[in-house]
């Protein structure tokens, strides 16, 4: 049989499994779960693989939730992962699609592995949770779960089509300033503002901006700012994300906030303590062939390429990242939504659970598969893979 027959059953498979494909979706939509809470998310997913016929493991890497799921049908030849994501973010819920995300690579693995005992290689499904800040990919990959694939796919739902796009590394950060209370307007002078030295730390970052390199970000919110008007705030703090294109410049920005943090504390008198909290991500390390691969089988299915309005299509950050630091990775984005729709706002979450989202799932899940049985039939692109990322494929 020809690879173009593998191809034909893979996308007859995915249009076959379409309502139960639609029904995860919709569940995982209805029940959203935050960073390692997804409980109802990955039992839903792992009766779905087992059903299949997939050897399920729940709670590797010492996550409850997160799950590796292997085909039986397993030869000489790479193994491919293909993965999930299904956490949802505090208060908008689905706003990121991870419903659409687990979708899509539960339907591309499902096809595969209907066809897969005709198939050299091994197949893999990952489950992994905690996208949103938690870093469930960075702890798998600590645990050893990527150490043995060559190479590693998802799809992101977004307001744009593109295939080869990066995304910023990021650290998150939370700042502290303790100071001395008073009354605010009897004895202002026997207070130290702690509010204050949040304000001088916003204000130092400020006058950083037109200094930092195109495309970085510092961003942050004030989470404590006092209690009343009348009392001089003893404590304040505030939560940053610093993202840049390039991992080392994340850690210099993240420098130049700390002595942002730490001027402010010296010009009010109010004691700091910073620490970074969730797990710092990596900036994505494309990889050409595998991206080529998925846009071509992407163009046989109908869909285009968007081109940028100006120039770049926006940029986040993704544990992805990581992944792509320790194995061929691939992170495409599918349009689902009008491109004046931001991601993280209730109009996309409201795009994640709409018919336009549902079709870029199933295509998403075609394409997946479809650049799975390339790898799975060419070794020279597995080469090529691996030579992109520097390394020699572990197959």
């Amino acid at each position: 049989m020809i690879r173009v027959d593998w191809k034909r059953k893979a996308e007859e498979e995915v249009d076959a499994l379409e309502p139960r494909l639609r029904g995860v979706s919709d569940y995982i939509f209805a029940h959203p779960e935050l960073k390692f809470e997804e409980k109802l998310a990955s039992a839903r997913l792992t009766e779905e693989l087992e059903r299949e016929g997939f050897k399920v493991e729940l709670g590797v890497a010492a996550i409850p939730t997160a799950l590796r799921a292997v085909h039986p049908a397993a030869s000489p030849g790479p193994t491919v992962a293909v993965i999930g994501e299904y956490d949802a973010l505090p208060e908008l819920g689905h706003a990121c699609g991870h419903n659409l995300i687990a979708g899509a690579g539960l339907g591309a693995a499902l096809a595969l592995g209907r066809i897969k005992r005709e198939l050299p290689g091994r197949l893999v499904f990952l489950g992994t949770p905690a996208e949103e800040g938690g870093g469930g990919k960075v702890r798998m990959i600590e645990a050893g779960v990527f150490r043995d694939v060559d190479a590693a796919m998802m799809f992101h739902p977004s307001p744009f089509t593109a295939v080869g796009h990066g995304s910023l590394a990021i650290i998150e950060v939370r700042i502290e300033f303790r100071g001395v209370a008073s009354h605010a307007s009897a004895w202002p002078e026997k207070g130290v503002n702690a509010l204050d030295a949040v304000i001088q730390t916003f204000n130092g970052i400020n006058a950083l901006r037109q200094h930092l390199r195109d495309g970085s970000r510092v961003h942050g919110i004030i989470t404590h700012g006092g209690a009343k008007p009348n009392i001089v705030p003893d404590y304040a703090a505030a939560e940053f994300y610093v993202r840049a294109a390039d991992t080392a410049y994340c850690d210099e920005l993240f420098e130049k906030l700390r002595r942002c943090a730490e001027g402010a504390a010296r010009a009010t008198g109010a004691e700091l303590a910073y620490s970074t909290f969730d797990v710092p991500y990596k900036a994505m390390r494309l990889n050409r062939p595998l991206d080529l691969a998925f846009a071509r089988n992407l163009e046989s299915l109908g869909w285009k390429l968007d081109v940028p309005r100006g120039g770049t299509f926006p940029l986040g950050s993704t544990d992805m990242a990581d992944v792509s630091e320790v194995v061929p990775s691939i992170h495409p984005y599918l349009a689902i939504c009008a491109e004046d729709i931001a991601g993280h706002s209730r109009a996309f979450a409201e795009a994640s659970r709409s018919e336009r989202g549902a079709a870029a799932m199933l295509v998403a899940a075609k394409t997946m598969a479809m650049t799975a049985i390339d790898l799975f039939t060419s070794p020279e692109l597995v080469r090529e893979a691996w030579a992109a990322f520097g390394g020699t494929s572990r197959s």
